[in-house]
């Protein structure tokens, strides 16, 4: 079931999920959270490169039909909560995830304000708000940018095409990553 009223634009594939992991710095040895499931096209991608997937998803529905799409995998946890108030990893993880936009800057202040933050954040978002977030002096850069700026290094890796989702987002879209500066090698 797709809930157009919750900003929720899904990806089309799992060879284009699979694409978009390539530009990021997931690792086999890797535990990743996917925020906002949906049905696993992600979840599925992120099982195949790395050692542990926690695939968050609130909606039941949604829940039943990605434990359906992706229950070969014996890599991949389920939690069937709100991501908000989901209690994060107590060792090191990452995110790659599709999160519905209007969660966008509450899920980055959750995870910048973690007792563990993750070592690197990958997500899908509006580029009018992924743009605010960088650092630098041909954009404004908002206050959630300018803190997330002490701890991560932001770049925006790749301009999304609207026919990648389903329904395609009416606004540009672009993959951003935000790499923890204390571990940046």
């Amino acid at each position: 079931m797709r809930k157009y009223q919750l900003s929720q634009h899904f990806l089309k594939g799992p060879k284009l999920a699979g694409f978009l992991i390539g530009h990021s710095n997931i690792k086999k040895r890797d535990t990743v959270i996917d925020i906002g499931a949906g049905s696993g096209v992600i979840t599925a991608a992120l099982a195949k490169r790395c050692k542990q997937v926690i695939a968050v998803e609130p909606d039941y529905e949604t829940a039943e039909l990605l434990r359906k799409n992706v229950g070969k995998f014996e890599n991949v946890q389920i939690v069937e909560q709100d991501f908000l108030e989901m209690q994060l990893p107590e060792g090191p993880y990452k995110v790659f995830a599709n999160p519905p936009f209007h969660l966008s800057s509450a899920i980055l202040h959750k995870l910048d304000e973690a007792d563990n933050p993750p070592e690197a954040i990958y997500l899908i978002l509006q580029k009018q708000f992924a743009l605010k977030l960088l650092n630098n002096d041909r954009h404004y850069t908002s206050q959630l940018g300018k803190q997330l700026f002490v701890h991560y290094a932001p770049r925006i890796r790749l301009p999304m095409r609207p026919n990648y989702f389903t329904p395609p987002p009416a606004v540009p879209t672009v993959l951003l990553e935000l790499k923890r500066r204390d571990i940046i090698k």
